[in-house]
């Protein structure tokens, strides 16, 4: 793998040195057009003004890129002791992929089946799941996703969309402010040099609207077009992790059928998901879709008959893309695999009751208190709870609540917090 890992830090360091480019010539287009000095000196100050931006950005993503996504997401940590076999198949996975430390581990209170992973490197790496994730799919097709995940970290994928992600974004940026303000301004140039003819500012005035224009779809395309590569290298990741395809086959047919349209408004998060939600209700598929179809990825699964390795990968990818996938060098080495079937004792999935544990993790980690009713029922108490009793709304028996247990539960989750921190 360590070709694979080479190979695709040589394609970030190519994409980002492609995006960068592209956003010095929007940031010269730009400020040709628009500062009032001498065409050379307009030209410079945009493209200072474009790179400064950018380093703030790519500055702010190195020292907390991971925080601000996992934010964003409305990710909350959990800890071992909140969500055990969620920790064990996390472990599982970091010994077989030889990461050396084991990722953090989020959950996402959504019931949209879902993942994503972060880090700028190994050390800050962490995996997010959603509670639906966790209610749909049962331990094997749950370990595949994981899997899926520790794959990009593996293969160095969440530094690559860290950095283009960022890249992409300040493109984007630029050029939304630039349209604006020839909306603002009437659509005048600001620099009106007497050096510029009226014939030349409407050719600095063209060449900076159309790219102004393209430059976020080429910018996107360059990104897209790497990044479903990405997937696929994932996949193969995960198959050889957990050697049986067929689980992470059968979590993104599940993953692929329930996602919703309002899941991630955010158009950063999406194409980090293991199946974007926005392509996925969209149906978007194509030069701009961020990853490739489902379909054509399940299918490359279980192809997979005779093994689970780098090379059985390849030979079913080949049956759909001749040109191949994995560099030749990864492929000698790669050692044989044979498909390991899970134990036929694996309990079937339990929507409804895997859906109530994920929900009781996430009270646990937010400092609810619980209180057991007799009737089987167990009540939530939100530590700001400020009343001395509480009724069951099954049986309708009055419980105390003491204001003890409240503050218990919220301590509990502060030390804990303070402990990981």
């Amino acid at each position: 793998m360590w070709d694979v890992i080479a190979a695709n830090r040589r394609r970030s360091i190519f994409l980002i040195v492609i995006l960068g480019t592209l956003l010095i010539i929007l940031g010269v287009s730009i400020g040709s057009y628009f500062l009032p000095s001498e065409p050379a000196e307009s030209a410079l100050y945009g493209a200072l003004l474009g790179l400064i931006i950018w380093l703030v950005m790519l500055l702010t993503s190195f020292s907390s890129g991971e925080r601000i996504l996992l934010a964003t997401a409305g990710a909350r940590e959990v800890s071992k002791a909140d969500a055990p076999q969620l920790h064990n198949i996390v472990e599982e996975m970091k010994i077989a992929s030889g990461l050396p430390v084991l990722p953090k581990i989020y959950l996402i209170d959504s019931s949209v089946p879902n993942a994503f992973a972060v880090g700028l490197k190994p050390e800050r790496a962490a995996v997010a799941i959603t509670t639906g994730l966790m209610a749909k799919l049962n331990r094997s097709e749950l370990q595949g996703v994981i899997a899926h995940e520790i794959g990009h970290i593996v293969n160095r994928d969440t530094l690559f969309i860290t950095l283009a992600g960022v890249t992409v974004g300040v493109i984007i940026i630029l050029a939304d402010l630039y349209l604006r303000g020839l909306i603002y301004s009437g659509g005048g140039s600001r620099n009106r040099s007497s050096s510029k003819s009226g014939s030349g500012n409407q050719i600095a005035f063209l060449i900076s609207l159309i790219l102004a224009i393209l430059a976020p779809f080429l910018a996107q395309i360059l990104y897209f077009a790497i990044s479903r590569k990405r997937e696929y290298l994932a996949d193969a990741s995960a198959a050889q992790f957990t050697r049986y395809p067929e689980g992470l086959a059968s979590a993104l047919e599940k993953i692929s059928d329930n996602q919703e349209k309002n899941f991630s408004k955010s158009r950063t998060l999406a194409p980090m998901y293991i199946v974007n939600p926005l392509s996925a209700w969209e149906g978007s598929s194509g030069l701009f879709s961020t990853h490739p179809p489902t379909a054509e990825r399940v299918r490359i699964l279980r192809g997979m008959m005779h093994g689970a390795s780098l090379k059985d990968y390849e030979k079913s990818y080949r049956k759909l893309f001749p040109e191949g996938l994995i560099a030749p060098a990864s492929l000698t080495a790669s050692k044989e695999s044979p498909i390991h079937k899970p134990d036929a004792a694996e309990k079937p999935t339990n929507n409804k009751k895997q859906l109530r544990e994920a929900k009781d993790i996430l009270h646990k980690i937010n400092g609810y208190a619980l209180i057991a009713c007799a009737c089987g029922v167990k009540l939530k108490i939100p530590p700001e709870f400020q009343h001395s009793k509480v009724r069951c709304p099954k049986c309708k028996r009055l419980h105390n609540v003491s204001q003890k247990l409240l503050a218990a539960g919220l301590a509990a989750n502060i030390l804990e917090q303070t402990q990981k921190h």
